[in-house]
């Protein structure tokens, strides 16, 4: 594609109100935005959060009706929810909780063609941010994504909303933001595009500060720290994502989580403890396939990083000690299957390496450990 060819970016939310209180700040602005919210969430641990936010919108007079996920993203709650938001008559959808619910609010406004609001209850992605939906199976599998029209009209990112989080979701938000940087680099990182070039260099940014400051931000949920990388994971991820389009790609960490989504064994684990695995397992795919050294310093250089945030870096650690080989030779075909993110590696790659790799990834980094220790 030319430079001067036309593209469109959906870079970020209409308006972002971020920090402590921001919530109650949003509440004129939703006001404007709509009369009848449908607040839409699923966590049984979130719900009387969500009946406190209900609360609040009736005080600002307006009239919340809501409606609860039985699944992950998916076609089935989709459709029910859709029936449900126009027999109420909501004019739009406010989506409270992690990133398959943000998923499933804006692709629902999508659909329906009204504003949607996100509330993030945790920095564990940067759904809340972003013009991109992911759906599910109803049993958990990843099926594919969806490209929204735009970011939300709103983006509410109240800190002590997301502070009161487990730090297991904050960890699993680092991982996934730093594969920002270890995928776009490697699909966009020769692109002659001004933006995309921008985009991969934020991410460096992004990675590096990570580095640096998560297991401060983990130690004290109450720093500067904490809030530089909840804001990093929440909101900058998916700023990078914007400005770079679709061209400042995900490659095979995002395609491993997806192909391990196919496993059952592996839905206890979070997002982005799947993607930062799939991280690991891209680094040894550029190693061994690609013939990367630096790859090889790369992980190295991740896997204490990891394990100091408690983050999975092995099957075992993934549910999936007692998987078969027909069921990893699944993981790696569908990781591998037409369209798949992983072919944005400047190198072919088949199943049987993607195999290779998530083996040779658990028993590396095992001795990697064993070296370190």
């Amino acid at each position: 594609m030319s430079p001067s060819s036309p593209q469109q970016h959906a870079i970020a939310p209409a308006t972002v109100l971020r920090g402590e209180g921001a919530w109650r700040e949003s509440l004129p602005l939703i006001g404007a935005l709509c009369h009848r919210p449908l607040v839409l969430g699923r966590s049984e641990a979130t719900a009387p959060l969500r009946q406190e936010l209900q609360g609040d919108l009736e005080q600002q007079g307006l009239e919340p009706q809501q409606a609860e996920l039985a699944f992950d993203c998916c076609e089935e709650d989709l459709e029910r929810i859709s029936a449900e938001l126009l027999n109420s008559g909501c004019d739009a959808v406010l989506a409270v909780g992690g990133g398959k619910v943000l998923d499933a609010g804006k692709l629902l406004a999508h659909r329906l063609r009204l504003p949607c609001i996100t509330v993030p209850t945790s920095a564990a992605t940067c759904a809340g941010w972003t013009a991109l939906a992911n759906l599910y199976s109803p049993q958990g599998a990843f099926q594919g994504d969806v490209a929204l029209d735009h970011c939300p009209e709103l983006l509410v990112f109240d800190h002590a909303l997301v502070r009161s989080a487990p730090s297991r979701t904050l960890a699993s938000g680092i991982a996934d933001a730093m594969a920002k940087w270890y995928e776009a680099s490697v699909s966009s990182g020769a692109s002659s595009d001004g933006l995309v070039q921008q985009a991969v260099q934020q991410a460096r940014v992004l990675r590096d500060q990570l580095l640096l400051e998560a297991e401060a931000a983990l130690a004290d949920p109450g720093s500067d720290a904490w809030v530089r990388v909840a804001e990093a994971c929440g909101l900058t991820a998916g700023l990078i994502g914007g400005v770079g389009g679709a061209r400042c790609r995900t490659v095979a960490a995002h395609a491993v989580h997806n192909g391990l989504t196919q496993r059952e064994a592996s839905h206890g684990q979070l997002h982005g403890e799947k993607v930062g695995f799939g991280i690991l397992v891209q680094l040894r795919l550029e190693e061994t396939v690609g013939g990367s050294q630096l790859a090889a310093q790369a992980r190295r250089q991740l896997l204490p990083f990891f394990q100091n945030l408690k983050l999975p870096v092995s099957l075992a650690e993934l549910g999936l000690a007692q998987a078969s080989l027909s069921e990893l030779q699944e993981v790696a075909a569908f990781a591998c299957r037409p369209g798949s993110d992983l072919h944005h590696l400047p190198f072919a790659v088949e199943p049987a390496d993607v195999l290779a790799a998530l083996v040779s990834t658990t028993t590396a980094c095992a001795a990697l450990s064993s070296l370190d220790g």
